[in-house]
């Protein structure tokens, strides 16, 4: 890799840090606090989201028809994102120690944070956790097969692809045969 890409990509890894600083900063204007694995609101706000929590009867009303005709194509993706999941773990499980590779933290890539959220009803916090879970299992596969794209195979490919992985700037470039 040469200088000046190393360069772009610290100025790239710089100004992600700053957007997280920021949007930490920013989080804090909420007033809420993470210990462990919960997270606390104050009271005033807490009320406050109490108060803009839509009933259930109310949020069947106002639900797009269309949102009814595709839940079932929707909620139907949960058996074979388990499925998914229950392969990727296996694979991990019993492939990446034969070739020393480190397994990756499955919780590192799971947050099931918006069920503390109290604006939300018990429906749209079962819509947070399945978008959280499907998001979560692809960014967890992602890494597993970044992993293993690294081990075996890392080259970069020719044509401009989306969504690399964060392994990929360290790959060799495409046609460097040496």
């Amino acid at each position: 890799m040469n200088d000046r890409i190393r360069r772009i990509l610290d100025q790239i890894k710089a100004l992600e840090e700053e957007i997280q600083s920021e949007l930490n900063e920013q989080g804090g204007r909420w007033f809420y606090q993470i210990k462990g694995k919960r997270i606390k609101f104050e009271r005033s706000i807490k009320e406050k989201h109490r108060s803009l929590k839509v009933g259930i009867f109310h949020w069947f009303l106002t639900v797009r028809p269309q949102n009814y005709l595709t839940a079932p194509i929707i909620y139907g993706m949960v058996v074979p994102m388990l499925v998914f999941d229950m392969c990727i773990m296996f694979y991990q499980l019993s492939c990446f120690p034969v070739y020393g590779i480190t397994r990756v933290r499955r919780s590192d890539y799971f947050a099931f944070d918006h069920r503390h959220l109290a604006y939300l009803n018990v429906i749209e916090k079962f819509d947070c956790l399945y978008c959280s879970y499907g998001n979560g299992l692809l960014a967890y596969a992602t890494e597993i097969f970044a992993r293993t794209e690294q081990y075996f195979c890392p080259i970069k490919h020719a044509q401009k692809i989306f969504g690399n992985h964060a392994r990929y700037q360290f790959f060799l470039d495409y046609g460097d045969a040496a």
